[in-house]
């Protein structure tokens, strides 16, 4: 199969708006970008918004925002324009016109008059004698009014390409090399409402932007001898394709987004995952990791480096199986890499959407934030996972609420531990020092010394059992940050008030 290699690089993705945009979404955008980068060429996106029923407003303006967020940046597009807009289907309407017409033309498609309950009998008909399924042909050759004197004539007709005898069903994959389809049947290519379908509008489309390289799930396999018919028809150059192995769930199912919820890439950003992790985790799933001079494997890799060591040869061609698990494991790794400021700041939406923080925080909000931060960051996988151990503290002392789980583990003894914690840390001064940072007595060392000379000496408790109930009255929770550090973070008087506050219940 020729195609023009001297033409500069141009690769798209084209989505539908038909709801959340889906995963693979991503995982196209990844390879097709990284491949346009490498080549130093042009990533285009173009919204395939022919599907009037399912399409849906809010979905375009998601799309863009998920690419965005994962700095999946294109070149082209609808929101961005471009030198061949327009870019969303719908608006091209006028393009595919003339491209079926030549094909009616020339007799290489022909209007097909059949109704929909016709069509549904007839494939009713072939599956009852395991027949294989397909258009008959019953128009073909006929005029208007010839087939309007037999049974299931509808007025409006769509436009059926007509497959010849000796259609060639091979082609040659970047990622998979020689590869046979089966034989496609006759084609609709314009629906009755006068749009194309995915077929011809595909070929026109990436025909009249410059597409050189055709990157799509492996679904499509069985549509490519049409469009490389329609490309050869048309007289037009032939990209090159490469079909993407699906992503699939632990039951080995292409995953959709009625199954998983993980399919939805605004789940991911729901959920508290950072688009470097997402990106890593995408490019793992299609990708073998980097070997590195010593012959080990690594996991762990910036979009800079897999664009400059990619390759179609090396992508999978079986299709890999979404692991969750692996992905929280890159999630906690990235967050654990993260600047303190910078992770804290990416917790901000997630604490305001859970009510710890108000929309406009005040400065001494934020800086407590960066130390609260510094505590929690080995103890997520996900920024989700922040609420629950921000929000002790930023409560009021007699508002914090005792978890179920921590009161039910709290031992006989639990009373007589706060009691000789109250004791011990009354004498520690509260005060913030002097202005130039001095003078603070109120520290995470100072704090661990009083505690373990009162509960570890004084009563002779082991060490992993002296603190449990110092950690539920201070944060309400069996788990919780680091619990010294967190007391210094809260202050004298919250502490105290805790301690007796949690005392006092008992």
């Amino acid at each position: 199969m020729s195609t023009e290699d001297s033409r500069p690089v141009r690769l798209r993705v084209a989505p539908s708006p038909t709801g959340d945009p889906h995963v693979g979404t991503a995982y196209m955008s990844m390879f097709d970008l990284a491949f346009a980068r490498q080549q130093g060429g042009q990533f285009v996106l173009r919204i395939e918004d022919t599907d009037q029923a399912r399409f849906r407003e809010d979905s375009e303006q998601q799309i863009y925002d998920t690419l965005a967020w994962l700095g999946l940046t294109h070149d082209e597009g609808p929101d961005v324009g471009g030198p061949y807009a327009p870019y969303r289907q719908s608006e091209r309407l006028e393009t595919y016109k003339p491209y079926a017409d030549r094909l009616l033309a020339e007799g290489k498609a022909y209007h097909c008059w059949c109704s929909s309950e016709r069509l549904k009998e007839m494939r009713e008909k072939q599956q009852a004698l395991k027949q294989p399924t397909g258009y008959d042909r019953l128009c073909h050759g006929k005029t208007k009014e010839e087939r309007a004197s037999l049974p299931g004539f509808t007025d409006e007709p769509v436009v059926r390409m007509f497959i010849p005898d000796d259609v060639d069903l091979t082609f040659t994959d970047l990622i998979r090399g020689l590869v046979s389809a089966p034989r496609p049947d006759d084609q609709v290519i314009v629906k009755a409402d006068g749009f194309p379908t995915y077929h011809l509008a595909v070929v026109v489309d990436d025909h009249e932007m410059g597409i050189t390289h055709v990157v799509r799930g492996e679904e499509w396999i069985s549509s490519t001898p049409k469009h490389v018919l329609l490309y050869d028809w048309l007289g037009l150059a032939k990209p090159h394709f490469a079909h993407m192995p699906l992503l699939r769930d632990e039951k080995k199912a292409k995953i959709s987004k009625r199954k998983s919820p993980w399919a939805r890439l605004t789940w991911f950003q729901e959920q508290g995952y950072l688009p470097e992790a997402l990106l890593n985790f995408l490019a793992l799933l299609g990708y073998p990791p980097i070997i590195e001079p010593d012959g080990t494997e690594r996991e762990i890799f910036t979009f800079a480096e897999f664009t400059e060591r990619f390759d179609w040869a090396k992508v999978n061609t079986v299709g890999p199986i979404f692991n969750l698990e692996k992905l929280n494991w890159l999630n906690g790794h990235y967050i654990r890499e993260l600047e303190v400021g910078d992770l804290a700041g990416r917790l901000l939406p997630f604490l305001y959407a859970d009510g710890v923080l108000p929309q406009q925080p005040s400065l001494p909000q934020l800086g407590r934030l960066q130390e609260i931060t510094g505590l929690i960051q080995t103890r997520m996988s996900l920024l989700t996972e922040a609420t629950a151990l921000v929000r002790p503290f930023y409560v009021e002392d007699d508002q914090l609420e005792i978890a179920d789980d921590a009161r039910a583990q709290l031992k006989d003894g639990a009373k007589e531990v706060l009691d000789a914690a109250i004791t011990a840390l009354e004498p520690i001064s509260g005060s913030i020092g002097k202005p130039d940072g001095t003078g603070v007595e109120w520290t995470h060392d100072r704090i661990e010394t009083a505690l373990r000379e009162a509960i570890v000496d004084g009563l002779g408790i082991k060490p992993r059992l002296a603190f449990g109930p110092l950690r539920t009255a201070v944060s309400g929770q069996k788990v919780s940050p680091p619990l010294f550090e967190s007391m210094q973070i809260l202050g004298k008087a919250s502490v105290l008030a805790r301690l007796e506050r949690l005392r006092d219940s008992l």
